[in-house]
């Protein structure tokens, strides 16, 4: 039984209100699983919003090290995005993962909820960190693509899909890919380095329907890429 689970959640969700509420409720469902002893953690991306004043940022001259603080505050409002739409959550998001590891989300029944952390990675890397960190027991990497492939299916429609894949196959896929602030890359090359160090068991899944989100963490079923 999963005990501990890390969500590292796409920034496509906090595009509208809509979606945040559908989501916040999914959240809501499974943290009321504490019953059962699940420790729920989630991490907020930055999405359209991020990339667009990334790309402000860079015409005004700003190097990367300040584009990625600038996601990085945009992924923290919306953490508390997030956090306004839970009904079981942390009143405040946290900022690192010491504060988040210390909380208890079991006993409490509340989702500890997080955005960026440091300059040089995606919030990816801050979920696989986290998971690492507090020995979880399941990372859920729930984005705008149903699983990993060889190529990206956005630009090469015949890319093929892996059902399943190792982390060191998922660490060559990743090395091919350009890492600054505001990347798109399903998993970013450094988060694919921590779950192959710490084997993580991780899914990468479509969150278009956050019914699905529960069917993985809850029934262990899913239709996205399982990497272990």
């Amino acid at each position: 039984m999963v005990k501990r689970v890390v969500i590292s959640l796409g920034g496509f969700y906090f595009d509208d209100a809509a979606r945040i509420k559908r989501i916040a409720a999914a959240l809501d469902e499974l943290a009321e699983s504490s019953s059962r002893g699940l420790g729920l953690y989630v991490v907020t991306g930055g999405g359209v919003l991020a990339r667009q004043c990334i790309s402000i940022a860079r015409e005004l001259g700003a190097n990367e090290a300040v584009c990625d603080y600038i996601g990085i505050a945009i992924t923290r409002v919306n953490a508390r995005l997030l956090i306004s739409a839970l009904r079981n959550a942390y009143p405040e998001p946290f900022y690192d993962y010491d504060e988040v590891a210390a909380v208890r989300t079991v006993e409490d029944g509340k989702i500890a909820v997080m955005g960026g952390v440091t300059p040089g990675y995606t919030t990816d890397a801050v979920s696989a960190l986290l998971a690492e960190y507090i020995n979880a027991d399941l990372l859920l990497n729930v984005t705008t693509v149903d699983g990993v492939y060889e190529a990206d299916p956005r630009k090469y429609p015949g890319a093929r899909k892996y059902d399943r894949i190792t982390p060191g196959e998922l660490v060559r896929l990743t090395a091919r890919e350009e890492l600054k602030a505001g990347s798109r890359i399903i998993i970013d090359p450094f988060a694919a380095k921590i779950i192959e160090r710490s084997r993580i068991r991780t899914i990468v899944l479509d969150g278009s329907n956050p019914r699905d989100i529960i069917d993985a963490v809850v029934h262990g079923r899913h239709h996205g890429t399982e990497i272990g």
